[in-house]
């Protein structure tokens, strides 16, 4: 690991260095906000009469907008995710489930129902027994 008072030879002020050490040994991954912190820190802080070249100013955009799209592909793949778990929560209805319930027993019905609350968790209504989750299913008929 560098040291934390530098960022591509570019030295920061005592004000900054607290701040980048924290983000950098935090223990949790840097995200696009913080990366533009700190590039936004090394522009702020640069020496005038050495300044970054283009190249390497180029570089670090072209890293910026990499991790930028990588965070909306995330992002995406989590909507369709959910949607694909409330699609097969939808397919339920009128097939008969077997699942366990909060006491590790093990009912079987039809579904009658399929209810999607605000956090886009499904819960079944199975042979009139509501609020069954659906991830608690181990076969279905």
């Amino acid at each position: 690991m560098t040291d934390p008072t530098t960022i591509n030879s570019t030295t920061a002020t005592p004000a900054t260095t607290g701040s980048m050490t924290n983000a950098l040994t935090g223990g949790s991954t840097l995200g696009k906000d913080d990366f533009l912190k700190l590039l936004v820190g090394q522009l702020q802080h640069q020496d005038p009469m050495e300044p970054s070249s283009d190249t390497e100013f180029i570089g670090q955009m072209a890293q910026f907008s990499a991790l930028e799209q990588q965070t909306n592909t995330a992002a995406s793949t989590s909507d369709i995710a959910e949607q694909l778990g409330r699609s097969g929560a939808l397919g339920l209805i009128g097939k008969t489930v077997t699942y366990l319930d909060a006491a590790g027993a093990t009912h079987t019905g039809a579904v009658q129902q399929v209810d999607i609350g605000k956090d886009g968790n499904a819960t079944l209504t199975v042979d009139g027994a509501p609020g069954i989750d659906a991830g608690s299913v181990t076969q279905v008929k």
